[in-house]
């Protein structure tokens, strides 16, 4: 026979209540049995933990040594299974997260993110910055769970949700004819004679595809004069005079003399910012993140 956990509540209640009686209403069993349940465990450890007379009932110094071991027992037991239960609802942890270099600037990002370290405190995120094709390859092989991305084609084991749109503006140098606009902003249409600044496809971005389908919309093929790998090297580009960009206007932080930002008046003119995760993840972590992300 070997100790169980009943053995041990048994004879913490004993203790506590130094009477027999006493503590078998307290457990909601008969007395008879709880005799017997502390002489078995007696039995087992080989020692006397109780000392009964007739009138009274008193630990032995095996007992006392035995029932702050006892107690300490049952109180990991009772931590572990909060701890279970406080990772079965994603409370918790740590979650990997990864997003791209531009996102951190939109307000809803920071918003969200500050909500759930709020509510979820213990849950560590491990955040780290990578672009969007470098995201898809870290979900597919387990390196993230989570990623911050511009809406893009996935492969089909990932599936996104819809975070927020982040509205694409113009970006040109402040002497260029259109920035005298800049109070109403532009129509796409009006830059099909202009050459532009764009991200390079090893970048990784879904800006690219976006502005290529906007100039398509347009009615035009936009004349590339220049690629680049990071936005805040776009803007450089312009302000030295490469030609015009099409940037998310979280990019507006971006402060560079001579470059102005002016909104394009066209209904496609937003990038989507979604959430990805492996489809097929049950992760509870995953599922309270994403939930705030589209909540907040």
């Amino acid at each position: 026979m070997n100790v169980e956990l009943r053995h041990l509540r048994y004879f913490i209640a004993v203790a506590d209540e130094l009477h027999f009686s006493r503590a078998a209403e307290r457990l909601g069993i008969s007395q008879p049995p709880l005799s017997q349940q502390i002489r078995d465990l007696e039995a087992m450890l080989g020692v006397r933990l109780l000392r009964r007379t007739n009138r009274r009932v008193e630990l032995t110094d095996a007992g006392a040594a035995y029932l702050a071991a006892a107690r300490d027992i049952l109180g990991r037991v009772d931590d572990a299974a909060e701890l279970a239960l406080r990772a079965s609802r994603g409370e918790i942890g740590e979650l990997q997260v990864a997003f791209t270099r531009s996102t951190p600037l939109i307000e809803h990002f920071s918003r969200a993110i500050h909500a759930f370290r709020e509510t979820y405190p213990a849950v560590r995120l491990a955040l780290v910055e990578r672009n969007t094709l470098q995201q898809i390859e870290a979900l597919l092989d387990g390196r993230q769970q989570v990623g911050l991305l511009r809406a893009t084609t996935l492969p089909a084991p990932l599936v996104s949700h819809k975070i927020v749109d982040d509205p694409l503006v113009a970006v040109m140098r402040a002497d260029h004819p259109l920035a005298k606009r800049r109070a109403r902003g532009i129509r796409m249409r009006e830059l099909a004679d202009e050459r532009f600044v764009t991200f390079n496809r090893a970048a990784g971005t879904g800006i690219l595809d976006q502005f290529l389908a906007m100039c398509r919309n347009a009615g035009f093929t936009p004349r590339i004069a220049q690629e680049a790998g990071e936005a805040s090297t776009m803007v450089g580009l312009v302000a030295a005079g490469f030609g015009v960009a099409v940037l998310p206007r979280a990019l507006r932080h971006v402060r560079i003399d001579g470059v102005v930002y002016l909104a394009i008046d066209s209904p496609d003119a937003a990038s989507e910012l979604h959430l990805a995760h492996r489809r097929d993840d049950a992760s509870a972590l995953v599922k309270v993140f994403t939930t705030t992300m589209l909540a907040t």
